[in-house]
């Protein structure tokens, strides 16, 4: 299972950190582009990324922030806060990146064209980006952030999205889940779970107060599962038929 960094050129110029698992196993496998959380590609990330390689799958994870601030941050860092504001226009900085990851991916001899992108809190938007606009065929999303001001990105979106969140994320009030679980009544290609007294960042063994072992569990069995329809020839099959 090689592991390694590499530079991804950007589109605007210059090039990006980007920490890319590869599995071990032969012949061509879809891909899933980790966006990061706040505290950018730390330990936890590059942990989930190994985890799908090591189950077949190649794992990418973009330094999101490489215009910024540079090196590894934590939440109580000083830093860490304002690097991710404007939110909204900084989110849209990132999906050049995005895309510039998944235009690299394809280059790869492992790569069967295919790919998932999968968001943690600050990240979490690229859950419904990724397959709108980016050129992914699905999108997850767990204890994504600013999810509502993305909502209506769903118009016309027919790729598979998963959302997930604790129902005690301050990052999905109410209405935030009364509104998606609204959206996956009437879209079949939209699930959403939600999860009774779990936390925002329950993923993350490096924020020991949120994360849950069997939440985590849960959700990484539902993206390996997302990953798995991406195996073979179903686009091209579509789009023969069209």
């Amino acid at each position: 299972m090689p592991a390694s960094t590499v530079k991804i050129p950007s589109s605007s110029g210059g090039a990006f950190d980007c920490y890319l698992a590869l599995p071990a196993a032969a012949g061509k496998t879809p891909a899933i582009v980790l966006a990061n959380a706040i505290v950018g590609v730390d330990e936890d990330l590059r942990g989930i990324a190994d985890e799908f390689a090591a189950a077949g799958y190649i794992a990418a994870a973009p330094d999101l922030f490489w215009r910024t601030v540079p090196g590894p941050l934590t939440h109580e860092d000083p830093r860490t806060r304002p690097r991710g504001q404007p939110r909204l226009e900084k989110i849209k900085t990132g999906e050049a990146d995005m895309a510039d990851t998944l235009a690299y991916l394809r280059t790869l001899p492992q790569h069967n064209g295919r790919a998932t992108a999968m968001g943690f809190c600050y990240g979490g938007p690229y859950a419904v980006l990724g397959p709108k606009r980016l050129g992914y065929d699905a999108g997850i999303s767990c204890h994504g952030t600013q999810l509502l001001d993305f909502i209506a990105e769903f118009d016309g979106l027919i790729a598979p999205v998963c959302i997930m969140w604790g129902d005690k994320d301050f990052a999905a009030p109410a209405e935030v889940r009364d509104a998606y679980r609204a959206l996956a009544a009437r879209a079949k290609n939209v699930e959403v779970h939600v999860f009774p007294g779990i936390d925002h960042g329950y993923m993350l063994p490096h924020s020991p107060a949120a994360f849950d072992a069997a939440t985590r569990k849960f959700s990484m069995g539902r993206a390996l599962s997302i990953l798995e329809t991406l195996r073979g020839g179903q686009r091209q099959k579509a789009e023969a038929a069209e």
